[in-house]
């Protein structure tokens, strides 16, 4: 079985986000360092940080993952608005580095018109011109799977093997496998053997050692309907199968599996169950 875990809150502090993962049952914990419908943010000071880090290990969360702020667009085609998301991105780095959060999710972007081409190309270019900036930080980049709503870039994993082979420190980039949005944009995932093959896709196309975390949440859309609706697990159209497969692949045993699905901390406990009670015993489980 993989660290399974949820999507935490911060209020009132990055520091308290391990307890409230702790409550839940978690093993990991997913975060956002700052307000994430907000561009800018106070600092994170030593002192935050060190709490930070302190309740993690008081709490025996065993991986931490940040995600970035929803009003981020690398692949931006107005100035202004690129900028804006390139500094936020560089500050959410660094707060990441700051807290030792070693993996930052984020969505690659959306072109906005401009193609999918021009988008990917934009979207390499300012993680390249972030990372100049950034350097010295240990952060790994994960780009998300997306269901390709509107003009976001990332559904295809061509899309996210194109963003890799252009930036420069490709040692700083890998992957975030997101159920839903996966099957959303088109790749069937319900069933072991389909599954299997799409993992076999990604090992291909990008090198399963880049697949760092999964986002573990079932669709309420259906196969290829390219929109971003999440749902319970077992609540949804996707069915148990799939997240049987993941919570017993050996190969992801040591991979933080999130989930960020709807209602909150009491539907966490809920899918938490729901996802442990697919975990086989030894002798059950998948090779």
């Amino acid at each position: 079985m993989g660290l399974l875990g949820a999507h935490v809150s911060i209020s009132g502090g990055v520091h308290k986000a391990p307890k409230r993962g702790k409550d839940l049952g978690c093993e990991s914990i997913q975060i956002f360092t700052k307000n994430q419908m907000q561009w800018k943010a106070k600092p994170i000071t030593d002192e935050d940080a060190e709490r930070f880090k302190d309740e993690v290990l008081k709490h025996g969360i065993l991986a931490v993952v940040a995600h970035d702020s929803y009003l981020i667009n690398l692949a931006a085609v107005k100035e202004d608005l690129l900028k804006k998301s390139r500094d936020a991105f560089y500050d959410e780095i660094i707060r990441a580095d700051k807290l030792d959060i070693p993996y930052l999710v984020f969505h690659p972007g959306a072109h906005m018109g401009a193609g999918e081409k021009q988008g990917l190309k934009l979207v390499a270019e300012s993680i390249n011109e972030i990372l100049a900036r950034a350097e010295g930080t240990r952060v790994k980049l994960l780009l998300e799977t997306t269901a390709g709503q509107g003009t976001n870039l990332g559904y295809k994993f061509e899309h996210l093997a194109e963003i890799i082979d252009m930036v420069d420190d490709k040692k700083r980039m890998g992957i975030c496998f997101d159920t839903a949005h996966v099957f959303e944009a088109g790749y069937d995932i319900t069933m072991r053997e389909t599954f299997l093959e799409v993992i076999d896709e990604i090992d291909s196309i990008i090198g399963l050692d880049q697949l760092k975390v999964f986002h573990m949440n079932d669709s309420k859309t259906p196969l290829g309907s390219r929109v971003d609706r999440h749902a319970n697990i077992g609540k949804g159209v996707m069915g148990l199968t799939v997240f049987r497969v993941i919570v017993n692949e050996p190969r992801f045993k040591n991979t933080p599996m999130v989930l960020e699905t709807p209602g909150g901390e009491k539907m966490y406990r809920e899918d938490l169950k729901v996802l442990r009670a697919l975990i086989e015993s030894t002798d059950d489980a998948y090779i």
